[in-house]
Protein backbone atom coordinates (compact mmCIF):
# COMPACT_ATOMS: atom_id res chain seq x y z
CA UNK A 1 0.00 0.00 0.00
CA UNK A 2 1.21 3.14 -0.98
CA UNK A 3 2.00 5.99 2.16
CA UNK A 4 0.38 9.23 1.92
CA UNK A 5 2.05 11.95 -0.18
CA UNK A 6 2.83 15.36 1.95
CA UNK A 7 4.98 18.01 0.85
CA UNK A 8 6.87 20.83 2.58
CA UNK A 9 8.67 23.81 0.28
CA UNK A 10 12.36 24.25 0.08
CA UNK A 11 12.01 28.24 0.43
CA UNK A 12 14.81 28.64 3.26
CA UNK A 13 16.32 24.81 3.19
CA UNK A 14 18.57 26.02 0.12
CA UNK A 15 20.68 29.07 2.32
CA UNK A 16 24.24 28.56 2.91
CA UNK A 17 24.02 29.27 6.45
CA UNK A 18 20.95 28.38 7.08
CA UNK A 19 18.11 30.36 9.71
CA UNK A 20 15.69 29.57 12.50
CA UNK A 21 13.49 28.96 9.73
CA UNK A 22 15.23 26.72 7.74
CA UNK A 23 15.85 24.92 11.20
CA UNK A 24 12.12 24.32 11.28
CA UNK A 25 11.80 23.17 7.75
CA UNK A 26 14.16 20.38 8.27
CA UNK A 27 12.77 19.42 11.74
CA UNK A 28 9.23 19.27 10.08
CA UNK A 29 10.66 17.10 7.13
CA UNK A 30 12.04 14.46 9.83
CA UNK A 31 8.58 14.62 11.68
CA UNK A 32 6.83 13.81 8.61
CA UNK A 33 9.23 10.67 7.86
CA UNK A 34 8.94 10.17 11.25
CA UNK A 35 4.93 10.09 11.32
CA UNK A 36 5.14 7.65 8.26
CA UNK A 37 4.42 10.10 5.31
CA UNK A 38 6.00 9.80 1.87
CA UNK A 39 7.80 13.10 2.19
CA UNK A 40 8.49 15.57 -0.58
CA UNK A 41 10.47 19.25 -0.64
CA UNK A 42 9.84 21.53 -3.64
CA UNK A 43 12.26 23.90 -4.30
CA UNK A 44 12.85 27.18 -6.21
CA UNK A 45 16.35 27.60 -7.23
CA UNK A 46 17.54 29.60 -9.91
CA UNK A 47 18.96 27.08 -11.89
CA UNK A 48 16.88 26.43 -15.23
CA UNK A 49 15.25 22.87 -15.87
CA UNK A 50 16.66 20.56 -17.86
CA UNK A 51 15.56 17.43 -19.99
CA UNK A 52 19.15 15.49 -18.54
CA UNK A 53 18.65 14.02 -15.27
CA UNK A 54 22.09 14.07 -14.54
CA UNK A 55 22.14 17.95 -14.83
CA UNK A 56 19.03 18.47 -12.77
CA UNK A 57 20.77 16.91 -10.03
CA UNK A 58 24.20 18.69 -10.25
CA UNK A 59 22.01 21.86 -10.78
CA UNK A 60 20.23 21.06 -7.15
CA UNK A 61 23.70 21.15 -5.38
CA UNK A 62 25.35 23.85 -7.66
CA UNK A 63 23.38 26.34 -9.67
CA UNK A 64 26.14 27.19 -11.73
CA UNK A 65 25.43 24.59 -14.69
CA UNK A 66 25.42 27.60 -17.24
CA UNK A 67 23.22 30.94 -17.16
CA UNK A 68 19.93 31.04 -19.07
CA UNK A 69 20.67 33.59 -22.13
CA UNK A 70 19.23 36.81 -20.89
CA UNK A 71 16.70 37.09 -24.06
CA UNK A 72 15.49 33.76 -23.10
CA UNK A 73 15.25 34.63 -19.24
CA UNK A 74 13.15 37.96 -19.94
CA UNK A 75 10.94 35.41 -22.19
CA UNK A 76 10.01 33.24 -20.07
CA UNK A 77 8.98 35.61 -17.47
CA UNK A 78 7.02 37.53 -19.75
CA UNK A 79 5.59 34.58 -20.67
CA UNK A 80 4.90 33.62 -17.04
CA UNK A 81 3.15 37.00 -16.47
CA UNK A 82 0.43 36.48 -18.76
CA UNK A 83 0.16 32.20 -17.76
CA UNK A 84 -0.27 33.30 -14.74
CA UNK A 85 -3.48 30.97 -14.28
CA UNK A 86 -1.33 27.99 -15.38
CA UNK A 87 1.00 28.42 -12.71
CA UNK A 88 4.64 27.27 -12.34
CA UNK A 89 5.17 23.26 -13.03
CA UNK A 90 8.16 21.25 -10.90
CA UNK A 91 10.51 19.03 -12.16
CA UNK A 92 11.49 16.22 -9.81
CA UNK A 93 15.45 16.17 -8.88
CA UNK A 94 16.81 12.96 -8.99
CA UNK A 95 19.15 12.45 -5.78
CA UNK A 96 21.59 8.94 -7.52
CA UNK A 97 24.52 9.26 -5.70
CA UNK A 98 25.98 10.75 -8.85
CA UNK A 99 27.13 13.91 -6.73
CA UNK A 100 28.93 13.27 -3.90
CA UNK A 101 26.88 15.30 -1.07
CA UNK A 102 28.70 14.66 1.66
CA UNK A 103 29.17 18.16 2.81
CA UNK A 104 25.25 19.26 2.85
CA UNK A 105 24.34 16.40 4.58
CA UNK A 106 23.78 18.43 7.82
CA UNK A 107 21.76 20.63 5.62
CA UNK A 108 19.37 18.42 3.81
CA UNK A 109 15.98 17.34 4.76
CA UNK A 110 14.33 14.04 5.26
CA UNK A 111 13.04 13.24 1.68
CA UNK A 112 11.49 10.69 -0.29
CA UNK A 113 11.73 12.94 -3.30
CA UNK A 114 12.81 16.54 -4.58
CA UNK A 115 11.18 18.75 -6.87
CA UNK A 116 12.20 22.28 -8.39
CA UNK A 117 10.24 25.24 -10.31
CA UNK A 118 12.76 27.44 -11.21
CA UNK A 119 12.90 30.94 -9.44
CA UNK A 120 9.62 29.83 -7.61
CA UNK A 121 9.63 32.23 -4.95
CA UNK A 122 10.53 34.90 -6.85
CA UNK A 123 7.78 34.60 -9.03
CA UNK A 124 5.24 33.95 -6.77
CA UNK A 125 6.57 37.56 -4.71
CA UNK A 126 6.17 39.37 -8.66
CA UNK A 127 2.83 37.13 -8.98
CA UNK A 128 1.68 38.74 -5.84
CA UNK A 129 2.15 42.18 -6.84
CA UNK A 130 0.48 42.20 -9.59
CA UNK A 131 -2.29 39.97 -9.00
CA UNK A 132 -2.77 40.31 -5.63
CA UNK A 133 -2.99 36.35 -5.25
CA UNK A 134 -1.48 32.72 -4.76
CA UNK A 135 0.58 31.34 -7.76
CA UNK A 136 -0.27 28.37 -8.79
CA UNK A 137 2.77 25.22 -7.86
CA UNK A 138 2.52 22.61 -10.16
CA UNK A 139 3.44 18.91 -8.77
CA UNK A 140 2.61 15.97 -11.65
CA UNK A 141 0.55 12.99 -9.38
CA UNK A 142 -0.24 16.18 -6.59
CA UNK A 143 -0.02 15.53 -3.02
CA UNK A 144 -2.85 15.07 -0.22
CA UNK A 145 -1.08 18.28 1.87
CA UNK A 146 1.25 20.97 1.32
CA UNK A 147 2.84 22.32 3.95
CA UNK A 148 4.28 25.90 3.47
CA UNK A 149 6.94 26.98 6.47
CA UNK A 150 6.48 30.50 5.34
CA UNK A 151 3.85 33.16 4.39
CA UNK A 152 4.45 32.67 0.52
CA UNK A 153 1.61 33.38 -2.47
CA UNK A 154 1.63 30.03 -3.37
CA UNK A 155 -0.44 27.19 -3.42
CA UNK A 156 -0.82 23.34 -4.82
CA UNK A 157 -3.87 22.97 -7.19
CA UNK A 158 -5.92 19.68 -5.62
CA UNK A 159 -3.95 19.59 -2.72
CA UNK A 160 -4.87 20.90 1.25
CA UNK A 161 -2.36 24.31 1.41
CA UNK A 162 -1.27 25.45 5.27
CA UNK A 163 1.06 28.02 5.59
CA UNK A 164 3.11 28.57 9.05
CA UNK A 165 3.60 32.07 10.43
CA UNK A 166 5.68 31.96 12.35
CA UNK A 167 5.24 35.65 14.16
CA UNK A 168 4.25 39.21 13.10
CA UNK A 169 7.82 41.05 13.92
CA UNK A 170 6.90 43.25 10.72
CA UNK A 171 3.69 44.44 12.04
CA UNK A 172 4.58 44.53 15.93
CA UNK A 173 8.08 46.02 15.90
CA UNK A 174 7.83 47.40 12.62
CA UNK A 175 11.14 49.33 12.58
CA UNK A 176 13.27 46.43 13.12
CA UNK A 177 12.48 44.57 9.81
CA UNK A 178 13.08 45.65 5.75
CA UNK A 179 9.57 44.21 4.91
CA UNK A 180 7.27 46.03 2.69
CA UNK A 181 4.30 46.38 5.89
CA UNK A 182 1.81 47.22 3.51
CA UNK A 183 2.26 44.18 1.08
CA UNK A 184 2.97 41.83 4.26
CA UNK A 185 0.31 42.80 5.90
CA UNK A 186 -2.02 42.03 2.49
CA UNK A 187 -0.01 38.88 2.29
CA UNK A 188 -0.81 37.52 5.60
CA UNK A 189 -4.30 38.52 5.85
CA UNK A 190 -4.87 37.27 2.36
CA UNK A 191 -3.46 33.50 3.85
CA UNK A 192 -5.01 33.66 6.53
CA UNK A 193 -8.40 33.89 4.54
CA UNK A 194 -7.69 31.42 1.51
CA UNK A 195 -5.36 29.08 3.35
CA UNK A 196 -7.14 25.15 4.35
CA UNK A 197 -5.58 25.89 8.12
CA UNK A 198 -2.64 28.54 9.63
CA UNK A 199 -0.16 27.04 11.80
CA UNK A 200 2.57 28.89 14.47
CA UNK A 201 4.79 28.30 16.97
CA UNK A 202 3.50 30.10 20.01
CA UNK A 203 0.76 30.90 21.71
CA UNK A 204 1.84 34.83 22.09
CA UNK A 205 2.35 34.26 17.78
CA UNK A 206 -1.12 33.10 17.71
CA UNK A 207 -2.66 35.57 19.73
CA UNK A 208 -1.27 37.88 17.20
CA UNK A 209 -2.50 36.07 13.79
CA UNK A 210 -5.91 36.12 15.66
CA UNK A 211 -5.79 39.69 16.81
CA UNK A 212 -3.83 41.79 14.25
CA UNK A 213 -5.00 39.56 10.76
CA UNK A 214 -8.54 38.97 12.42
CA UNK A 215 -7.99 35.11 11.51
CA UNK A 216 -11.09 32.32 13.12
CA UNK A 217 -9.32 31.05 16.47
CA UNK A 218 -10.76 27.62 15.08
CA UNK A 219 -8.08 28.24 12.08
CA UNK A 220 -5.17 28.87 13.46
CA UNK A 221 -3.17 25.56 15.38
CA UNK A 222 -0.02 26.13 17.66
CA UNK A 223 2.41 22.79 17.18
CA UNK A 224 5.55 24.81 19.01
CA UNK A 225 9.00 23.82 17.47
CA UNK A 226 11.31 20.89 17.80
CA UNK A 227 14.42 21.58 19.51
CA UNK A 228 17.05 18.77 18.23
CA UNK A 229 20.85 19.02 17.66
CA UNK A 230 22.63 15.59 16.28
CA UNK A 231 24.11 12.80 19.00
CA UNK A 232 27.60 13.23 17.44
CA UNK A 233 27.36 17.23 18.29
CA UNK A 234 25.79 16.87 21.60
CA UNK A 235 27.12 13.98 22.74
CA UNK A 236 30.90 14.65 22.21
CA UNK A 237 32.77 14.06 25.36
CA UNK A 238 33.04 17.26 27.06
CA UNK A 239 36.97 17.28 27.59
CA UNK A 240 37.23 16.97 24.01
CA UNK A 241 34.73 19.58 23.19
CA UNK A 242 36.51 21.78 25.73
CA UNK A 243 39.42 21.59 23.98
CA UNK A 244 38.41 22.41 20.79
CA UNK A 245 37.34 25.65 22.48
CA UNK A 246 40.52 26.22 24.14
CA UNK A 247 42.45 25.23 20.76
CA UNK A 248 39.83 27.31 18.57
CA UNK A 249 39.84 30.75 20.72
CA UNK A 250 41.94 30.29 23.44
CA UNK A 251 39.22 30.88 25.28
CA UNK A 252 38.21 28.74 28.99
CA UNK A 253 35.74 26.69 28.55
CA UNK A 254 32.94 28.35 31.57
CA UNK A 255 34.97 31.69 32.01
CA UNK A 256 32.98 33.59 28.75
CA UNK A 257 29.59 34.23 28.30
CA UNK A 258 28.02 33.78 24.90
CA UNK A 259 25.47 35.15 22.20
CA UNK A 260 24.70 33.66 18.44
CA UNK A 261 22.23 34.69 16.46
CA UNK A 262 21.69 37.52 13.59
CA UNK A 263 23.04 40.64 15.00
CA UNK A 264 20.01 42.89 13.80
CA UNK A 265 17.85 45.36 15.76
CA UNK A 266 15.50 42.40 16.49
CA UNK A 267 18.38 40.71 18.37
CA UNK A 268 18.97 43.53 20.78
CA UNK A 269 22.37 42.98 20.67
CA UNK A 270 23.17 46.72 21.57
CA UNK A 271 21.17 46.85 24.76
CA UNK A 272 23.39 43.34 25.24
CA UNK A 273 26.48 44.94 24.76
CA UNK A 274 25.63 47.84 26.76
CA UNK A 275 24.32 45.79 29.98
CA UNK A 276 27.34 43.50 29.11
CA UNK A 277 29.99 46.64 29.76
CA UNK A 278 28.28 47.28 32.56
CA UNK A 279 28.22 44.73 35.00
CA UNK A 280 31.87 44.34 35.35
CA UNK A 281 32.42 40.87 35.06
CA UNK A 282 35.68 39.57 33.87
CA UNK A 283 34.54 37.27 31.81
CA UNK A 284 34.70 37.75 27.63
CA UNK A 285 31.41 37.89 25.91
CA UNK A 286 31.77 36.07 22.51
CA UNK A 287 29.12 37.12 19.97
CA UNK A 288 28.93 34.73 16.70
CA UNK A 289 26.67 36.10 14.47
CA UNK A 290 26.40 37.27 10.74
CA UNK A 291 26.05 41.07 10.49
CA UNK A 292 22.64 41.91 8.86
CA UNK A 293 20.63 44.92 8.65
CA UNK A 294 21.83 48.28 10.64
CA UNK A 295 24.56 45.95 12.73
CA UNK A 296 26.59 48.81 12.68
CA UNK A 297 23.89 50.89 15.08
CA UNK A 298 23.83 47.56 16.96
CA UNK A 299 27.70 47.52 17.39
CA UNK A 300 28.68 51.36 17.96
CA UNK A 301 29.39 50.86 21.63
CA UNK A 302 32.33 48.95 20.39
CA UNK A 303 35.50 50.17 19.79
CA UNK A 304 39.21 49.34 19.84
CA UNK A 305 39.66 48.83 23.69
CA UNK A 306 36.78 46.43 23.74
CA UNK A 307 37.11 43.71 20.99
CA UNK A 308 39.70 40.93 21.34
CA UNK A 309 42.81 40.93 19.11
CA UNK A 310 46.19 38.63 19.64
CA UNK A 311 49.10 40.95 20.48
CA UNK A 312 52.52 39.87 19.68
CA UNK A 313 54.92 39.97 22.53
CA UNK A 314 58.24 38.57 21.90
CA UNK A 315 57.91 34.90 20.74
CA UNK A 316 54.10 34.66 23.14
CA UNK A 317 51.37 35.52 21.35
CA UNK A 318 48.55 36.92 24.17
CA UNK A 319 45.14 38.04 24.27
CA UNK A 320 43.41 41.20 25.68
CA UNK A 321 40.15 42.84 25.21
CA UNK A 322 36.96 42.06 26.30
CA UNK A 323 34.48 40.97 23.70
CA UNK A 324 34.90 38.38 20.63
CA UNK A 325 33.44 38.61 17.58
CA UNK A 326 32.81 35.66 15.06
CA UNK A 327 31.04 36.13 11.82
CA UNK A 328 30.38 32.80 11.61
CA UNK A 329 31.36 29.03 13.32
CA UNK A 330 30.91 26.07 12.14
CA UNK A 331 28.27 23.77 13.62
CA UNK A 332 30.35 21.71 15.89
CA UNK A 333 32.39 24.03 16.51
CA UNK A 334 29.46 26.54 17.68
CA UNK A 335 27.76 23.17 19.69
CA UNK A 336 31.38 23.37 22.21
CA UNK A 337 31.24 26.79 22.56
CA UNK A 338 27.27 26.30 23.73
CA UNK A 339 28.34 23.78 25.93
CA UNK A 340 30.92 25.44 27.52
CA UNK A 341 29.40 29.00 28.19
CA UNK A 342 29.20 30.72 31.43
CA UNK A 343 25.91 31.69 30.24
CA UNK A 344 23.89 31.86 26.86
CA UNK A 345 22.39 36.09 26.15
CA UNK A 346 19.30 36.05 24.04
CA UNK A 347 17.33 38.90 25.20
CA UNK A 348 15.81 39.33 21.90
CA UNK A 349 12.63 41.88 21.79
CA UNK A 350 10.92 39.39 20.23
CA UNK A 351 10.17 35.99 18.86
CA UNK A 352 7.66 33.66 17.38
CA UNK A 353 9.34 30.96 19.27
CA UNK A 354 13.15 31.43 20.55
CA UNK A 355 15.09 28.30 19.57
CA UNK A 356 18.87 29.52 20.48
CA UNK A 357 17.63 29.70 24.13
CA UNK A 358 16.38 26.45 23.95
CA UNK A 359 18.89 24.50 22.32
CA UNK A 360 20.98 26.04 24.48
CA UNK A 361 18.94 25.18 27.54
CA UNK A 362 19.27 21.32 25.81
CA UNK A 363 22.70 21.49 26.06
CA UNK A 364 23.33 22.80 29.57
CA UNK A 365 23.88 25.94 28.93
CA UNK A 366 22.43 28.60 31.37
CA UNK A 367 20.17 31.20 29.93
CA UNK A 368 19.30 34.68 30.25
CA UNK A 369 16.43 35.78 28.06
CA UNK A 370 14.03 38.03 28.06
CA UNK A 371 10.00 38.11 29.46
CA UNK A 372 8.27 39.25 25.97
CA UNK A 373 6.48 37.63 23.33
CA UNK A 374 6.68 33.80 23.04
CA UNK A 375 10.11 33.45 25.18
CA UNK A 376 8.40 33.18 29.02
CA UNK A 377 5.77 29.89 27.65
CA UNK A 378 8.88 28.39 26.08
CA UNK A 379 11.48 28.92 28.59
CA UNK A 380 9.59 28.34 31.74
CA UNK A 381 11.28 28.69 35.06
CA UNK A 382 14.95 27.27 33.29
CA UNK A 383 15.94 30.19 32.71
CA UNK A 384 16.69 33.83 33.56
CA UNK A 385 14.15 36.39 32.57
CA UNK A 386 14.28 40.18 32.20
CA UNK A 387 12.71 43.32 30.48
CA UNK A 388 14.99 43.36 27.17
CA UNK A 389 14.05 46.99 26.84
CA UNK A 390 15.89 47.75 30.85
CA UNK A 391 19.32 47.81 30.84
CA UNK A 392 19.35 47.68 34.13
CA UNK A 393 17.44 44.09 34.69
CA UNK A 394 19.83 42.54 32.24
CA UNK A 395 22.95 43.91 33.91
CA UNK A 396 22.12 42.41 37.28
CA UNK A 397 21.10 38.74 35.77
CA UNK A 398 24.73 38.86 34.35
CA UNK A 399 26.24 39.65 37.56
CA UNK A 400 24.17 36.96 39.20
CA UNK A 401 25.07 33.93 37.14
CA UNK A 402 28.44 35.27 36.99
CA UNK A 403 28.84 35.15 40.84
CA UNK A 404 26.61 32.33 41.55
CA UNK A 405 28.04 28.86 41.05
CA UNK A 406 24.77 27.31 42.65
CA UNK A 407 22.86 29.49 40.23
CA UNK A 408 24.08 28.41 37.31
CA UNK A 409 24.18 24.90 38.24
CA UNK A 410 20.66 25.02 38.81
CA UNK A 411 19.68 26.36 35.35
CA UNK A 412 22.11 24.13 33.57
CA UNK A 413 20.32 20.93 35.32
CA UNK A 414 16.59 22.33 34.61
CA UNK A 415 17.33 23.48 30.85
CA UNK A 416 17.56 20.12 29.63
CA UNK A 417 14.12 19.10 31.23
CA UNK A 418 12.78 21.90 29.85
CA UNK A 419 13.78 21.06 25.96
CA UNK A 420 12.58 17.74 26.28
CA UNK A 421 8.85 19.43 26.68
CA UNK A 422 10.13 20.38 22.38
CA UNK A 423 11.61 16.94 21.70
CA UNK A 424 11.40 15.49 18.02
CA UNK A 425 8.84 13.12 19.36
CA UNK A 426 6.60 15.44 21.04
CA UNK A 427 6.75 17.86 18.31
CA UNK A 428 5.65 14.95 15.80
CA UNK A 429 2.82 13.80 18.70
CA UNK A 430 1.30 17.74 17.91
CA UNK A 431 1.73 17.11 13.93
CA UNK A 432 -0.07 14.13 14.03
CA UNK A 433 -2.81 15.29 15.83
CA UNK A 434 -3.12 18.72 13.72
CA UNK A 435 -3.04 16.57 10.46
CA UNK A 436 -5.65 13.90 11.38
CA UNK A 437 -8.03 17.11 12.18
CA UNK A 438 -7.09 18.20 8.82
CA UNK A 439 -7.98 14.45 7.42
CA UNK A 440 -4.67 13.48 6.59
CA UNK A 441 -3.74 10.97 9.86
CA UNK A 442 -0.10 9.72 9.97
CA UNK A 443 -0.21 6.16 8.50
CA UNK A 444 2.11 4.95 11.60
CA UNK A 445 1.93 6.08 14.96
CA UNK A 446 5.26 8.50 16.07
Amino acid sequence: MSRTRMFLDGYNLALDQGTGVATYARNLSFAMGRLGYETGVLYGTRAAPSLNPLIREIAFFDERVGDTPTWLLALRRLRGLFRAPLGETARQVPITGTVISTTFNDRLPHFDELWNAQDLFQQSAAHFRFYGNRLKANLPHRPKLMHWTYPLALRVPGALNIYTLHDLVPLRLPYTTLDNKRRYWRLNRMLTRRADHIVTVSEASRRDIINLLGCDPARVTNTYQAVDIPAKFRDLPLEMAQAEVRGSFGLEPGNYFLFFGAIEPKKNVGRMIQAYLASGVEAPLVIVGKKAWQSDQELRLLFDDHIRTLVQDGSVLRTRRKIILLDYAPFRLLVNLIRGARAVLFPSLYEGFGLPALEAMLLGAPVITSNTSSLPEVVGEAALTVDPYDIAQLVQAIQAVDRSPELRARLAAAGPQRAALFSPERYAARLAKLYTSLGVPPPAQP
